[in-house]
């Protein structure tokens, strides 16, 4: 079933244009890459309340003033800075009054999808949904998406409000949502909106050691970059970017076709600060590859051949999604 909600075939990630990945950009960088973005027909930006500590729904804020009905604009609530610390409170009244700070912050009346960034395991779900649906009968969202929930949360929110969109981690080596999330999403007519389909920039061209990463990288604290983990997945790049080439296409390119290929309801959203990257990304809607060449890019990179969990033993515990972590699973469909 197609999405209720009409997305492009590929969405931006704004998040490293603020923080994650190494020094973000300056302001007036970022600035000038939204609009280029914007500019060559970009169709769905993505932020959050939390990117940047507000910072990032600013900066995208002023690149759509003037131009808001170019795309459609996605953001969160339910994860924020509190005093320098990461907080995930999905109560009502929070999320009431986030809402309204995003608005402000983005400088717009109406945000066309709003994600529960995460679910709050103190809050039932169903709470915190229905106070977005509260935000959607307000006029202030058009539609709720969840972020890095599972099948069984999925249901439950759907039973307080439709949900048009979930926001999990899909690449080659990360297929958490095939554990049932990619065909729940597929039969109830919800768009997945796959972040990191790039493997946090392991499949791009040219990704570099992880010695090199800035000392604020988000990635220095994830297993599959640290050194238990490192040679095995690094020793798996020479036979992607062999794939690649006999595709014809980038490294990048060839992820991106991948998670494209599950489903016309999967919408994959890599982030960048370059135009060049933004526009390599995009131009992977286009290319017409093989399906016996991505299967076997899907058997190269999977979970079986991945050293390392998505996440260290605290970030994970913030999340509800599937994991192949303590199941008998080595790889899904």
């Amino acid at each position: 079933m197609k999405p209720a909600l009409p997305l492009p075939r590929i969405g931006l990630g704004c998040m490293s244009l603020s923080h994650a990945y190494g020094v973000p950009p300056s302001v007036d960088e970022g600035l000038a890459f939204l609009r280029q973005a914007l500019d060559d027909g970009v169709g769905m930006l993505d932020t959050a309340t939390l990117y940047g500590g507000g910072r990032n729904e600013e900066l995208v804020g002023k690149a759509i003033a003037g131009r808001r009905d170019e795309v459609v604009l996605a953001s969160k609530c339910g994860m924020a800075m509190v005093d320098g610390v990461k907080r995930i409170d999905g109560r009502p009244e929070t999320l009431r009054e986030q809402v309204d700070a995003s608005l402000g912050r983005l400088g717009v009346e109406h945000i066309d999808l709003y994600y529960l960034h995460r679910w709050d395991k103190q809050v039932p779900i169903g709470e915190s949904v229905g106070a977005l649906a509260e935000m959607v009968d307000a006029g202030k969202i058009g539609a709720i998406g969840l972020s890095e929930v599972s099948v069984q949360r999925l249901r439950e929110a759907q039973a307080v409000a439709p949900i048009a969109a979930v926001q999990n981690e899909y690449s080659l080596w990360s297929r958490n949502p095939e554990l049932g999330m990619l065909e729940a999403t597929r039969e109830s007519g919800v768009a997945l909106v796959a972040f990191s389909p790039l493997a946090r920039g392991f499949l791009s061209d040219g990704f570099g050691d992880p010695s090199d990463f800035a000392p604020k990288d988000i990635r220095l604290a994830m297993p599959r970059f640290q050194a238990e983990h490192w040679p095995a997945n690094a020793a798996l790049l020479p036979g992607w970017h062999a794939l690649a080439a006999e595709a014809g296409c980038t490294p990048g390119q060839l992820a991106l076709a991948w998670v494209l290929s599950r489903g016309e309801h999967v919408v994959p959203i890599p982030g960048t600060t370059r135009v060049d990257h933004f526009r390599e990304n995009q131009a992977a809607a286009a290319l017409a590859i093989d399906p016996e060449l991505l299967a076997r890019a899907g058997e190269l990179i999977r979970t079986s051949t991945v050293s390392g969990p998505r996440y260290a033993p605290g970030p994970a515990a913030e999340v509800d999604a599937e994991t192949f972590e303590g199941t008998d699973f080595e790889d899904a469909a």
